[in-house]
């Protein structure tokens, strides 16, 4: 049965509704979590609402730490699903709703593999448009290696804790591509997804983001570092501990519409100012790390991630402990 996981602070949106409806056909269920600002009770069958009372109450030693009007409150929903034994997660947006492609997607999955690189700008694997995700280096959007890729190489069948699909209309873009470039903006219709390998980066982030247990850790967003960055940083974390299991990272063609909520363009660029200078850096200090295989250090590795993040500057010290509280929660739940 699917679990799905949204953080809101608004009545259910026609996105949310959307989403409720083909969550419901395949028996699933929809967690969302409230906040300081927003609705005390969310009406809608087939939905769990946590407000933020509720959340106090939960038996997490991370509820408590989480900052209130923060995104990364989407972590208790992660903990519940995980108390549900949920045999995988889907995350996504209160402005996202599924298109006519949308369904559950399995472990196992189909995708072209894309040969090894630094970075790849997956936009471009999917378009031949100027455009890249958010989190995505500035210094390599012209870079023609981070978007060459052969289209008639055979699919092949991976096992993937960790799949992304795109978004049409609003995709996921940084805010200079918004102040300069911005449109409505459709991906060119195609069936094939891509498999990054071990070794090559791209930022994905929470918007539509299927995930199995053995990468259920690897799912904590941070709350010391900037909103339009939280997810962003989770990714290149997960990313890095996700080689360790000896897998790469899934790009599914479109599986939403995203109606994008209303923002301040300036204030995310803003936002977004300590990822245009520090990601490179960031993903060379992770790739740096010497972490374990298996599935068994896990934990480990993430914490790992995390104290270097903190002795680099890249994150303040603040952050270890809901680390440490996220994975004894985990380690609770067995």
């Amino acid at each position: 049965m699917l679990t799905a996981i949204i953080t809101t602070i608004q009545e259910p949106t026609s996105s949310v509704r959307e989403l409720i409806s083909a969550v419901s056909r395949v028996q699933g269920t929809l967690l969302v979590i409230g906040d300081k600002k927003g609705p005390a009770s969310f009406r809608t069958p087939h939905a769990d609402f946590f407000p933020l009372d509720a959340q106090l109450r939960l038996p997490y030693r991370l509820a408590p730490l989480l900052p209130v009007g923060h995104y990364a409150r989407k972590n208790l929903g992660y903990l519940i699903g995980f108390s549900q034994h949920a045999p995988f997660l889907y995350e996504t947006d209160d402005d996202n709703a599924p298109n006519n492609a949308w369904q559950p997607r399995s472990l196992q999955t189909r995708a072209q593999p894309l040969t090894p690189r630094p970075w790849a700008n997956v936009y471009r694997l999917f378009c031949n448009d100027l455009i890249w995700p958010r989190g995505f280096p500035l210094d390599q959007v012209n870079n023609p290696h981070t978007f060459r890729h052969d289209a008639t190489v055979p699919a092949q069948l991976f096992v993937c804790p960790i799949q992304q699909g795109l978004a049409d209309l609003s995709p996921d873009v940084d805010a200079i591509w918004r102040l300069l470039l911005d449109r409505e903006f459709y991906f060119p219709p195609t069936q094939q997804s891509v498999w990054l390998p071990p070794g090559t980066w791209c930022p994905f982030n929470s918007q539509a983001t299927w995930w199995w247990p053995p990468a259920y850790p690897l799912m904590y967003l941070p709350s010391y570092c900037s909103f339009r960055m939280t997810d962003i940083w989770r990714s290149f974390i997960a990313q890095r501990c996700l080689w360790e299991l000896g897998h790469g990272l899934v790009f599914h063609p479109p599986e939403v519409i995203q109606q994008r909520n209303i923002h301040n363009l300036l204030r995310d660029f803003e936002q977004e100012v300590p990822g245009y200078l520090h990601n490179p850096k960031i993903v060379q200090t992770l790739t740096d790390l010497s972490l374990a295989p298996g599935t068994g250090a896990v934990a480990d590795n993430l914490m790992r991630c995390y104290e270097a993040m903190v002795a680099k500057g890249f994150i303040p010290s603040d952050e270890l402990p809901l680390v440490k509280a996220w994975l004894a929660d985990i380690e609770s739940l067995g």
